[in-house]
């Protein structure tokens, strides 16, 4: 059947001004890092993505090398453009980046303007794409001059094939010397994505949070739920047909068992309060006006809908502010 969007669906959702530029972001983006691959199933991939623009998520966030395989993900996201959203591009806010391994040789990694270049000119193909409307470069690149890549940015926002420039898994330095060199440039560099979580909040550590607040940039926080261990599944074990059961590219078991104390408690705090661990995950992180977005992952329709409904239904107390800084201050 054709696709038509809830005419209701700007209603549903708060949004956020990225940084000190222009643009709005849905306070929860959709993300494709996962389950949107060659081995995934279309027609639930395609549902996902309609429950969230029916919910107000105008952020949809891709990298070149998302799958499995390599950019199968951006393949799949065109295929559901060409099914349901082509009519409703100009509400959405589409993301890749480019900075991991992506094919052989010396060009398909890191930093250098040839590979940035191709790389987005591929994603384009991909996904049929004239622009995006974000391009990041997806991490620190310790070898290619980093006036270099800035520059390779520069010239795609020039180049009509990205509308800003974006960063991830910048540190502080670096996004300092980013955002003042971008700004000699006149690119609007606007966002640091960062993973960011209860159990991950070494953005607060390395300075990137407070460099994002002094330079005008906004935080796009990843993995905000630690890969599902702030959903409280692995609380009793680990299931043995869970995603960390059986690839531990992304998450070890280890991991969950070392935090499975400190989740515990977490799940308490969240308990007496009358909700779940993870609209407390999501909603301590939306409390913080630095970030501009949040980014959700699924695998199904209403896991995605009750991460939706989730976020920002928590309110705070100091006190129990407090208390989740001495569980999670060593993470």
């Amino acid at each position: 059947m054709e696709y038509k969007a809830d005419e209701h669906r700007y209603e549903k959702m708060e949004y956020r001004r990225a940084g000190k530029s222009g643009l709005l972001l849905s306070k929860l983006s959709f993300g494709l890092w996962h389950n949107f691959g060659k081995n995934g199933d279309f027609e639930n991939m395609r549902e996902m993505c309609r429950a969230a623009f029916d919910r107000g998520v105008t952020s949809f966030d891709l990298a070149n090398n998302y799958g499995p395989p390599y950019g199968s993900a951006e393949e799949n996201y065109g295929r559901i453009l060409d099914a349901d959203f082509r009519p409703y591009r100009d509400e959405l806010v589409i993301a890749t980046k480019a900075g991991y391994d992506m094919w052989p040789g010396p060009y398909g990694n890191w930093g250098s303007r040839k590979y940035l270049t191709a790389s987005l000119d591929q994603s384009l193909r991909r996904m049929k794409l004239e622009y995006v409307d974000i391009f990041y470069h997806h991490r620190m690149d310790p070898e290619t001059p980093l006036e270099e890549t800035l520059e390779a940015l520069a010239d795609i926002v020039r180049s009509g094939k990205a509308l800003y420039a974006g960063v991830s898994n910048y540190n502080g330095d670096y996004t300092v010397k980013a955002a003042k060199y971008l700004r000699k440039l006149h690119c609007p560099f606007i966002v640091n994505q960062r993973r960011y979580s209860l159990l991950d909040r070494k953005i607060e550590r390395d300075g990137a949070k407070d460099a994002c607040r002094e330079q005008g940039l906004g935080i796009v926080a990843f993995s905000p739920l630690a890969q599902g261990i702030l959903t409280g599944k692995y609380i009793d074990g680990i299931p043995g047909d869970s995603r960390i059961a059986k690839d531990g590219r992304y998450l070890h078991p280890m991991d969950a068992e070392s935090r499975r104390e400190s989740v515990t408690r977490l799940k308490k705090i969240a308990d007496d309060m009358g909700t779940t661990l993870s609209a407390l995950a999501l909603s301590w992180l939306l409390r913080d006006p630095a970030v501009s977005s949040v980014l959700i992952g699924a695998s199904n329709p209403a896991q995605l809908i009750g991460n939706i409904e989730d976020a920002g239904s928590v309110e705070f107390t100091d006190d129990v502010l407090e208390e989740i800084d001495r569980i999670t201050a060593e993470y």
